[in-house]
């Protein structure tokens, strides 16, 4: 039986192991993409309050879509509670578009968009690179993770299996990485021992990413929570923005946003952020755990008045598994210490199809 997983693990590792590799590294660059984009570019996300109060929201709108073309209009915005933090403007297009700007003054601090490394590192983890076919032409990129990603699975339990000590002695011997006797020594502790050490997470990362991959892998996922994956609610698919005009006044709009803005300050003050946009307004419902919760709550445009709330534990509950699906794939449900965990074990994932390759083929040219 071990023969056979050992066939199993070595012959679906040869021909994807390179992939894994690549989805693996580029996986662990985007857990901190956030992060290293605000320090990379501060002038874009910092501003100096210098102890003054911001701009009625109004008047930033204003400010910031005098500066848009004309059949482009700001939809919302979100304001953080970090005083020395930019807001951020939602735009109409083109899709997910977005500015950062200066609540103290209005001006546009920069566009909300990836770094090229990182624009290349979510292409080369989500599609190897590849673009996405017109039609209905088959989206081999997104095919080839997919399938390889599904395999991985496979490799990692058939690890398991050849791995499994008979005694206690094997077992402390085979979760150790020795770096002092030899290249060999250390290549193959890297591989057993950090295989074990990273397993359970990687498994979790590639169960939850095969979402992405399959529709019918995602409705079988849902299904285990019996919930339904409704159709159009893909994982990280905005929903297509509205046309917009704007021969209506932008102040006529968005008259009432300051006011729904410290209403709901006020009833939370605690709130990371808060986003007002047309008649509605959103949120964060955790901090750790699915962390793109939100309590939603809708407002008379006219009025400002408020007219509903739709708490975060009251809603659909495709979305709530979509939103855990997408943190338990990253790791931010457990905050920076998940994320780490998550970026190591993605890491050491990207050296075992290497570490593997390196032993089978120096056990090939010792046979010689």
């Amino acid at each position: 039986m071990r023969k056979l997983f050992r066939n199993i693990h070595l012959w679906l590792s040869v021909p994807f192991g390179l992939i894994i590799t690549l989805v693996c590294f580029s996986g662990a660059m985007l857990v901190f993409e956030r992060e290293v984009t605000q320090w990379a570019h501060p002038e874009v996300f910092d501003v100096d309050s210098q102890g003054c109060q911001p701009l009625p929201i109004e008047e930033v709108v204003r400010r910031v879509s005098a500066t848009l073309p004309d059949d482009v209009r700001v939809t919302g915005v979100t304001v953080f509670s970090d005083p020395e933090k930019a807001w951020q403007l939602s735009l109409s297009k083109p899709s997910r578009a977005s500015v950062y700007a200066n609540p103290f003054t209005g001006e546009v601090t920069g566009r909300s968009e990836r770094l090229p490394f990182f624009a290349t590192m979510f292409r080369l983890h989500r599609w190897l690179l590849d673009s996405r076919p017109l039609g209905d032409g088959v989206f081999w990129g997104k095919m080839v993770v997919g399938v390889s990603t599904l395999l991985f699975v496979f490799v990692l339990v058939s690890g398991v299996v050849i791995w499994w000590p008979r005694t206690r002695k094997a077992l402390q011997n085979s979760l150790k990485i020795r770096v002092r006797k030899g290249w060999r020594s250390f290549w193959y502790g890297l591989h057993v021992a950090g295989g074990m050490y990273a397993l359970l997470l990687l498994l979790v990362m590639a169960l939850t990413g095969l979402t992405w991959s399959f529709g019918w892998y995602r409705t079988g996922f849902y299904s285990l929570f019996g919930v339904e994956a409704k159709s159009g609610m893909g994982h990280g698919n905005a929903a297509a923005g509205q046309k917009h005009s704007r021969n209506k006044k932008e102040g006529n709009r968005t008259a009432h946003w300051q006011g729904v803005y410290d209403r709901l300050r006020q009833e939370n003050p605690d709130a990371s952020q808060i986003t007002i946009a047309d008649g509605s307004a959103s949120i964060p419902a955790c901090s750790y755990g699915n962390t793109r919760a939100t309590d939603r709550y809708t407002f008379d445009s006219r009025t400002g008045e408020l007219t509903g709330c739709t708490l975060y534990c009251k809603q659909d509950n495709s979305g709530k598994i979509r939103g855990w699906i997408y943190a338990v794939h990253t790791g931010s449900w457990g905050g920076v210490t998940t994320r780490i965990l998550w970026f190591l074990a993605a890491m050491l994932g990207a050296t075992l199809p290497l570490t593997g390759y390196y032993l089978w083929i120096r056990r090939i040219c010792r046979r010689k």
